[in-house]
């Protein structure tokens, strides 16, 4: 398995790389792959420096397939379009019983451009503040052509970085630049042109580092895990955690 793990490292680096080819590498290699992730908790620069190939939007859909056989994309987008007409109407509701300047902030976007990614993104966005989170440092919007990246993603240990071209008057930008998925401080995906995307991608990494959700947004993770795609597989423990828990 380590011989395959070079080759599929290997032919990353080549100019034109042979995607079939490392389909089947990555799928020889999963259960090493799994072994390494789960059992040694690896840095993520650890696991990017020895799975390179991993990290791109074909890898993770293909890896979160092999651990929970769900495709990663089909299922979120499907299961959001089934849910985002009630998500705003709860939303709606909430701003008029209660204080909730954020969710109504969101939901007044709609009213400016009504198109069904925007209200995707309204019902992604505005989940975190109708559960009472604070999701500041899990998603975060920035000027493309503005602030530097190393500042954009200061202290961000796991979220969406979402850059936007031009003046960005509302909550969220109408001309998405480029989105990308950060795991301590450090780009591991990017090039997503809509929040709905990217939101599954970061999902998807989280599954395939066997990341914890993040603590400011916890319950909206499980809500996208077990509403949104239908899926109550807990994420394998580390050995560690595993341990201390059946003693």
């Amino acid at each position: 398995m380590e011989e395959k793990r070079r080759m599929m490292e290997m032919e990353v680096l080549k100019k034109d790389p042979d995607h079939q080819q490392i389909d089947e590498l990555m799928s020889a290699t999963f259960s090493k792959r799994r072994k390494e992730i789960v059992g040694d908790q690896p840095l993520v620069g650890d696991v990017i420096a020895r799975w390179p190939a991993m990290f791109c939007e074909r890898q993770v859909r293909a890896e979160f397939k092999r651990v929970v056989s769900t495709d990663l994309l089909e299922s979120f987008l499907d299961g959001l379009d089934d849910l985002t007409p009630r998500l705003l109407e709860v939303y709606e509701a909430a701003t008029k019983s209660a204080k909730k300047p954020a969710l109504k902030a969101i939901l007044d976007c709609l009213k400016k451009d009504d198109t069904n990614e925007r209200r995707r993104t309204a019902a992604l966005l505005g989940l975190p503040h109708y559960l009472r989170e604070e999701p500041s440092d899990i998603i975060r919007m920035c000027d493309a052509h503005g602030e530097t990246l190393t500042a954009a993603m200061e202290g961000m240990q796991l979220g969406l970085l979402i850059g936007y071209e031009g003046e960005n008057q509302d909550v969220f930008p109408r001309e998405v630049f480029n989105e990308a998925v950060v795991v301590e401080e450090t780009v591991v995906l990017h090039n997503f042109k809509d929040v709905p995307s990217s939101f599954a991608m970061h999902l998807g990494i989280i599954y395939c580092v066997n990341l914890e959700y993040p603590r400011a947004m916890k319950y909206s993770f499980e809500f996208l895990q077990r509403v949104v795609m239908k899926i109550n597989q807990i994420k394998p423990l580390p050995e560690s955690t595993a341990s201390e828990t059946s003693s």
